[in-house]
């Protein structure tokens, strides 16, 4: 029998190189970089920005692509535990064992199919083309198995297969769904109080986006100056503040690039209205902010001193951002001084000081809607490290303040171990020293509670959860 002839091989596809779309590597990189070096995401995106439109040109890169960019970063950061829960039902092993740059992918695409309006096709289509990029075609084939898993559901869907209910466990429940670590919904909870409807619009607020706020320097920049801007609307409660609608462009602003006036959230603006403002007994001349850096409450306050003649002393431990501070201050016209030092161990003598500003370093955790990463990187036992300095720097406040003086305590943190819990021990150690009811200088802000310190909220205010407790020196 003869052999018989063997068949010729069906030819395959021919490899198709991986097309890079410029919008998805950026947003890929950014993830990389929040994840690998602990960066924030409001640092590394503007260079990330820069360096694409510079590469791609303008017609390549333009402001739609920048947008989604900025969309799909952020909103994959505040949405990682949500999606993270996903992700988790739709793999065969731990999440753990995903390799990070596989999960950060799979985050970009769940973000897409789960929080935008992309098409299914496209959003999964465009993961996959950079998984083939940036991972390679054999994991672009695990990323493309997991997203159309997820595409099966929306979000509603996949929340209520993967958040245990709220009866059964309801701070689980809110994690899962508003994308906090559990610690985070118990600790805002106990801050907040009250019942479920506070703490969801709480959280909810927490992955809204941002606006973003001016304030124009009194006695260099006037609200009506930034009011002439396209985009922008006046603030709520500051006279100072301006707010840009979507799409307003800080750096745009003739009086943001002259440093006339700076980028500075509203409840930021009224902790340092709220000491410039307080009654005092005696002389107005000599002012601190002990805690200056990155400068945006000093620039305030240095513009606030200049109008009443008084001198601003603005200190920051950390050299690299008493830079910033004196670069805010540049062009302020009255008198002041920037300098590098520890607060906690201060070289200037006691009771030099009229007004004292303290906003201490802290958690962040009233901040979360702008760094949308702090709340995944931050532990419970963070707070233990941040008391004594806290502690710390309200003692040597309350002795730089002359007798008749008062003390701003500030953190942008509501957090009860770094706001109240702070400001109870150092006065019950340190006699001579009195809370002031600090409501009544936030004049037309509403629900500002029991007093006599102050917490705002996002989803009330509008602002950071700032916290504010002023306090004055008796003896």
């Amino acid at each position: 029998m003869s052999e018989q002839p063997r068949r010729p091989r069906k030819p395959g596809k021919p490899y198709r190189r991986p097309q890079k779309d410029p919008v998805r590597l950026l947003a890929f990189e950014a993830l990389r970089a929040v994840d690998e070096r602990d960066a924030y995401a409001n640092l590394v995106l503007p260079p990330l920005l820069r360096k694409a439109r510079e590469k791609e040109g303008p017609e390549k890169f333009d402001a739609r692509d920048a947008a989604l960019a900025t969309e799909l970063v952020y909103g994959t950061l505040r949405r990682q535990g949500t999606y993270d829960a996903v992700i988790a039902d739709c793999v065969d092993r731990p999440l753990r064992e995903v390799d990070p740059p596989v999960l950060d992918v799979l985050s970009l695409g769940v973000h897409q199919l789960l929080g935008t309006r992309i098409p299914t096709h496209a959003a999964v289509s465009a993961s996959v083309e950079l998984a083939r990029v940036v991972l390679g075609d054999g994991r672009a084939k695990f990323v493309n198995a997991v997203l159309r898993k997820v595409a099966r559901d929306d979000l509603d869907g996949w929340l209520a297969r993967v958040a245990p209910p709220y009866d059964e466990d309801p701070e689980d429940h809110l994690a899962v769904v508003h994308s906090h670590p559990r610690w985070v919904v118990s600790a805002l909870w106990d801050s907040l109080g009250g019942g479920r409807a506070g703490i969801e619009e709480l959280l909810a607020a927490d992955n809204e986006r941002p606006e973003v706020t001016l304030v124009a320097r009194p006695g260099r920049a006037t609200r009506d100056e930034l009011l002439g801007e396209e985009a922008a609307v006046a603030g709520r409660w500051s006279p100072y503040a301006v707010r840009l609608s979507e799409g307003g462009e800080p750096g745009a602003v003739e009086a943001v690039r002259e440093g006339r006036a700076g980028v500075q959230d509203e409840g930021s603006q009224l902790v340092a209205l709220a000491l410039a403002d307080a009654p005092l007994d005696g002389p107005d001349r000599r002012w601190l902010d002990g805690c200056a850096g990155p400068g945006g409450k000093a620039a305030l306050l240095g513009a606030l001193a200049a109008e009443r003649g008084a001198f601003l002393l603005a200190s920051e431990k950390q050299p690299h951002r008493a830079g910033l501070v004196a670069r805010a201050l540049a062009g302020n016209p009255g008198p002041y001084q920037v300098i590098a030092a520890d607060g906690t161990r201060p070289p200037w003598r006691p009771g030099s000081f009229d007004r004292v500003l303290v906003d201490v370093p802290c958690t962040g955790l009233g901040a979360l809607r702008r760094r949308p990463e702090a709340r995944w990187r931050r532990r419970p036992e963070d707070l233990d490290g941040f008391a004594p300095l806290q502690r710390g720097l309200l003692r040597e406040a309350l002795e730089a303040v002359r007798v008749g003086g008062v003390v701003a305590y500030a953190t942008c943190s509501p957090h009860l171990a770094e706001t109240r819990a702070v400001v109870a021990d150092v006065l019950k150690r340190r006699p001579g020293a009195e809370l002031l009811d600090a409501r009544p200088l936030l004049p037309g802000v509403p629900a500002l509670g029991e007093g006599p310190d102050v917490q705002l909220w996002p989803h009330v205010h509008g602002t950071d959860a700032m916290y504010l407790a002023l306090v004055r020196r008796t003896s």
